[in-house]
């Protein structure tokens, strides 16, 4: 049951009675702000930076040459995320955060923010989510609020400190105790557009329906006749692949099969632009952000059963080793013998050609599927052998399944189970974007690539000191992949392992595209490139024009120098920023309906694991993969004492170490701000 709104507080706010001050007990203590009044904190000859966020109590900011610093909070100056910045670095910075104090706020920022309504003695006031500590007077022209509502607000006038400053609503989302409401905003904070134009809309449903032009037939290689099936989620409908594959002498034949989508959408035309835009589509809960139209997207471009469509295929053979040998990229018309589900291909896996037979429902299904099916699987046995082999970490990431009912509400979240199906088509993407990376830097053609850097100097040295301080031999001062790869083996079957399994994550540098093939560290490979997603990522859309250019059109070097080299840059570094963007919005959204189901069943007991030990408490991750935090002072019988690593030590003994498996029970949960604790049980 959602929260019900306390009051309507509509006329609380008139623009000729506003209250001065800040309500209740808040963190105000941020400093002084230069902002409009012209007053600056201190002159200083500091370095011009950006402040990137707020969390809390404290923030983070970045100066011209990419370095970050921690901004303690009262350092913050009164600043908001996006404002530039003069700061000094402080000479007493700990940890691995140089320290700096914000002394002059340079431009302020236009940004938009989201928080919460509150009312103390008749105002209104925003809670806002990057300061939960806070709270800002409302100043606006929006004429009904009501308390706890979930709203989206900009700065209209700048005070000395945060807790001055004026807010102005410029949406109100709803009941803020509703996960979909606090969804809605985080989307519409991160500047995603949800809607397509009306232009771009008209344009997609032409393309889906005039279908398959008949020259297509004419031109393209025709696979129609070949045994050609996908395999996905139960409840995906933008299919953008599908696979196939044949034992030859000496090895295999392997075909994956991507949708053409390059050949609806052309480049630089109002579906394309959007596209660019968007960058990828976003995935959370039972919802999708389409890239591209649900015209295109599951229709026309979609690989669905039983109907040709266009595809871009990358045909290879690999040797009895799974070593890539000659391969080539074809247009293709093709026709999927099925839509193969997960699930349902993990289940055929485990059954002997009796017990497949005897399942009458998913043999009628997949009939004439069984032998193909294992033999992908056989395949794909020798392809993470030889991922292993060349020293590519295997690094577990857990994801969740969440469950919503009709109305929205989160009734259920569960580890999403990983079968051997998940794992054939991972590896099979994998090979198929090996070839496309490969085949541009032959041409020395300008492309896309998928790159992942070396971890960072200091990153490897906190993991070092981490593993010292845990009895684990640490990497070298420059680890390969091999290594990183050692230090998993290390604790395989100790329950440590999801620690150091999480340390290894966190050392490692994030991926991104690049026109520069600096290759690929996780993956162990000197070339990659996202080529298989075309429906729901830019990148893969872009490097199949080039490569259509590259195999069909034949175009020099010259010709595709001139042509993409600038717009290579421009889709890499659009592309990066969406997928951050995009991962941010996943992460935060799953975290709100996670909140939301546990406040649901406040009081209950549920085992776990310490994740992270922090010096005000620790982190517990359950079984169902959603995490909450046990703060130091709920502990029984104090005192205790942070190692500054892993535990929680008392009389010298660890107490609470990460790795420990713990019954914890939910005490407190905060959906707006996705906050969740627990206490020991």
């Amino acid at each position: 049951m959602t929260k019900k709104h306390k009051k309507d507080i509509k006329s609380n706010f008139p623009k000729a009675s506003k209250p001065t001050g800040n309500p209740g007990k808040t963190s105000g203590n941020f400093g002084k702000h230069a902002g409009n009044s012209g007053n600056t904190v201190k002159k200083s000859a500091g370095q011009r930076a950006v402040l990137l966020e707020i969390n809390g109590t404290y923030g983070f900011c970045e100066n011209t040459d990419g370095k970050r610093f921690f901004i303690p909070g009262r350092c913050l100056c009164g600043a908001m995320p996006g404002d530039t910045v003069t700061i000094n670095v402080l000479p007493e910075s700990r940890g691995t955060s140089d320290e700096a104090e914000i002394t002059e706020i340079i431009t302020e920022s236009d940004r938009t923010f989201t928080g919460v309504i509150e009312s103390f003695d008749g105002y209104a006031y925003i809670r806002p989510d990057i300061m939960p500590r806070e709270v800002i007077t409302v100043f606006s022209t929006v004429t009904e609020l009501f308390e706890g509502d979930k709203v989206q607000f900009t700065i209209a006038s700048r005070g000395r400190r945060h807790s001055d400053h004026k807010a102005d609503v410029t949406m109100v989302f709803g009941d803020s105790e509703k996960a979909s409401v606090c969804a809605a905003a985080v989307i519409a904070s991160a500047g995603v557009p949800t809607v397509f134009s009306e232009e771009v809309l008209s344009e997609a449903e032409r393309i889906n329906l005039a279908g398959i032009p008949e020259e297509e037939y004419e031109k393209r290689l025709d696979l129609r006749g070949r045994l050609i099936f996908t395999i996905d989620g139960a409840d995906t409908k933008d299919i953008d692949d599908a696979v196939s594959l044949k034992k030859v002498d000496g090895g295999w034949e392997l075909g994956v099969h991507i949708a053409d989508v390059s050949h609806y959408v052309k480049g630089n035309l109002l579906l394309d632009i959007t596209a660019l835009e968007r960058g990828t589509s976003i995935y959370y809960a039972d919802k999708v952000i389409p890239m591209l139209p649900k015209a295109l997207s599951n229709g026309i471009c979609s690989l669905n059963p039983n109907e040709d469509r266009l595809a871009f295929s990358c045909l290879m053979r690999l040797d009895e080793k799974g070593k890539l040998g000659l391969f080539k990229f074809s247009k293709t018309v093709i026709n999927s013998r099925v839509k193969g589900v997960y699930s349902e291909v993990n289940r055929i896996l485990s059954q002997t050609p009796e017990q497949f037979l005897a399942d009458t429902e998913l043999s009628k299904k997949y009939d004439g599927l069984y032998e193909t099916i294992h033999r992908m699987n056989e395949l794909s046995d020798i392809l993470i052998r030889r991922r292993v082999k060349r020293g590519a970490p295997e690094i577990e990431t857990e994801e969740a399944k969440i469950t919503l009912d009709r109305d929205g509400v989160c009734i259920d979240v569960k580890k999403r189970t990983r079968g051997k199906s998940e794992r054939i088509i991972e590896e099979f993407m994998l090979i198929a974007n090996k070839a496309a990376a490969k085949l541009a830097k032959e041409h020395s053609a300008p492309f896309v690539y998928r790159v992942h850097e070396k971890p960072p100097e200091q990153k490897v040295k906190d993991l070092t000191a981490f593993l010292l301080h845990i009895g684990l031999t640490p990497p070298p001062s420059a680890p390969e992949p091999k290594d990183m790869a050692k230090i998993l083996a290390q604790t395989e079957d100790e329950p440590m392992k999801p620690a150091v399994n999480m340390m290894v994550l966190r050392t490692l540098a994030k991926a991104k595209y690049s026109e520069e093939p600096l290759g690929h560290y996780g993956l162990a490979l000197d070339d990659y490139a996202h080529f298989t997603s075309p429906i729901r990522r830019y990148p893969d859309l872009a490097i199949h024009r080039i490569l259509t250019d590259i195999c069909y059109k034949k175009k020099p070097i010259e010709k595709l120098v001139k042509k993409y080299k600038d717009f290579v840059k421009t889709a890499s570094e659009q592309a990066t920023k969406t997928e951050i963007r995009a991962v941010d919005i996943e992460r935060k959204t799953e975290d709100l309906f996670a909140a939301e189901f546990l406040k649901e069943h406040l009081g209950e007991i549920y085992d776990g694991i310490i994740m992270t030990v922090l010096k005000t408490g620790f982190f517990v991750q359950l079984d169902n993969t959603i995490e909450g935090f046990v703060r130091l002072d709920s502990l029984p019988k104090p005192p205790y004492d942070y190692d500054g690593y892993i535990s929680f030590t008392k009389n010298g003994k660890r107490a609470y170490t990460v790795g420990d498996k713990i019954s914890v029970q939910v005490a407190a949960v905060d959906v707006p701000l996705a906050r969740i604790d627990f206490v020991i049980a």
